[in-house]
């Protein structure tokens, strides 16, 4: 298999990788050419360059998006006309109709520079985009309903996620970064208008295409969405409560914020149209005050949520050791010697190293009922202890919820009681540990208590949504940049992208 002349393998490559199969939109895609056999291009191409830019030779390549989204399709041909048959579908009667859902990740990656070059560490960062096909319904040409033929059973694997886009960019730098999305958002809003036909199972078939962004953690999401950074007193990307009303009304909050509307106050805080002050405009939009550059879900992105409630009960584990709910101002001493007993109790009990940052499978073992039972030994007050164990057993229950791929089947009693839950745990918040939600709460926190069952009434759930897959092809890039790319800067995310 592998020791084949590179002709064979060249020709192998070149039916897997995008730009092999034909296809054609109606109508013509507005400044995208027709062409079907484009593989891999510079990702700045769709800019006109002008006389002073410079060269920006490697910094990223990508797939033209249709053409990846085609080959998305035929890679799923046979599950497509499986699909059909088991719904009863007549083959040849269902050419149009079909719609395809796409959910879209796009996330920075800190340091990914070469380990073992000579010479001072460069800090190189790059950011990957990327896209998964989450479902394909028909509508048939009798049926009012919407029949889905095809769902992703595994919506938060590598697998399932097609790399777009790879650049060496750092995802802070929003000059560089919003200038190489724009390609890409200039071709998913062409696509938006039209309809794509290609042949699956021997006939030429319909589709139409609706994206939906929501593999974006926090950071991202106010980036492409204009808002301020996450430090912001406003504090949620999915409703305009701040920090201080957040933290005094926990549960009642509903979502409000869109693209649309963003951008709409992006022009009022812009034009300042009844010439208000800065903090009065501020009020206004509502903390809007970029322009809104890429079109995202609001939703709850569950990995970080994971991660950033686990460094919530962290800090809420070390105030209970410190019995901070009795004292003024701990010194930092104080808590330095708090946080040593902490970390060398769970390293002793649940073989816990310190991290540095908070990871996933820090958090995932941190946010236990034996965890919290290791942190009770260093409490002193029996009711101090009670309080932290009640707080952990809500939250085991709530959290389900909110990563389960499907809530309805996999976790049906914690999604009924998901507002009960919250309501009790943000009881628990505002009274025995006042001392840490006195006008401040995370914004995790906030979305967790206030937004979960919106969400999941509104997508029914948001595990599968969650940016997981990408994350963790993440690690795979990783891997391919360092063993398997062509040593030249020109070929290395190519074949990473590959």
């Amino acid at each position: 298999q592998i020791f084949q002349p590179l002709h064979t393998l060249r020709a192998a490559e070149k039916e897997l990788l995008p730009g092999f199969h034909q296809f054609e939109w109606q109508p013509a895609l507005k400044n995208v050419s027709t062409s079907c056999n484009v593989g891999i291009i510079n990702g700045l191409s769709g800019w006109a360059s002008s006389v002073d830019d410079s060269p920006a030779d490697t910094i990223t390549r990508r797939f033209r998006y249709d053409v990846a989204l085609v080959s998305a399709l035929k890679d799923l041909e046979e599950d497509f006309m499986e699909g059909l048959r088991d719904s009863g579908m007549e083959d040849s009667a269902c050419t149009t109709g079909f719609s395809v859902m796409i959910k879209e990740c796009c996330d920075g990656m800190g340091d990914v520079s070469e380990k073992h070059g000579g010479g001072p560490v460069v800090p190189e960062k790059a950011v990957r985009f990327s896209f998964t096909v989450m479902s394909v319904s028909v509508l048939a040409d009798d049926g009012e309903e919407e029949v889905t033929i095809f769902t992703e059973p595994k919506p938060n694997s590598e697998l399932s996620c097609k790399p777009l886009c790879l650049m060496f960019v750092d995802e802070s730098d929003h000059e560089t970064l919003t200038a190489v999305l724009g390609p890409i958002v200039a071709e998913r809003n062409a696509m938006k208008q039209s309809r794509l036909i290609l042949s699956m199972g021997g006939l030429p078939r319909s589709f139409r295409f609706h994206f939906r962004g929501t593999g974006y953690d926090e950071k991202m999401v106010r980036e492409m969405e204009g808002l301020e950074a996450s430090g912001s007193t406003y504090i949620c990307t999915l409703c305009d409560s701040s920090r201080a009303e957040a933290s005094q009304n926990m549960v009642l909050h509903s979502i409000t914020r869109n693209h649309e509307e963003n951008l709409e106050r992006y022009e009022i805080w812009r034009t300042n149209p009844f010439s208000e002050s800065a903090d009065e405009l501020r009020d206004r939009v509502k903390g809007v005050s970029a322009k809104a550059f890429m079109e995202t879900q609001p939703t709850l992105d569950a990995l970080h949520c994971d991660i950033g409630n686990a460094t919530e009960f962290y800090k809420i584990f070390q105030d209970e050791i410190g019995e901070v709910y009795q004292k003024v101002n701990p010194s930092r001493e104080e808590r330095r010697s708090w946080r040593a007993a902490l970390d060398k109790q769970l390293r002793k009990k649940m073989k816990l190293k310190p991290v540095m940052r908070m990871n996933g499978n820090y958090a995932r073992r941190l946010m236990t009922l034996e965890a919290v039972e290791a942190v009770c030994e260093l409490v002193p007050s029996e009711e101090r202890r009670e309080a932290l164990r009640e707080l952990m057993r809500l939250y085991l229950q709530m959290k389900p919820v909110w990563r389960a791929t499907c809530p309805a089947k996999e976790c049906p009693d914690q999604l009924c009681r998901y507002s009960f839950n919250s309501q009790h745990f943000a009881e628990l918040l505002s009274s025995t540990f006042k001392y840490r939600y006195n006008g401040k709460i995370t914004n995790y926190l906030h979305k967790t208590l206030a937004h979960v069952p919106e969400i999941i009434e509104r997508d029914g759930s948001i595990g599968a949504w969650a940016s997981e897959g990408n994350e963790s092809a993440n690690k795979l890039f990783r891997r391919f940049r360092k063993m398997n790319a062509r040593q030249s800067k020109a070929y290395e995310l190519e074949d990473v992208l590959k």
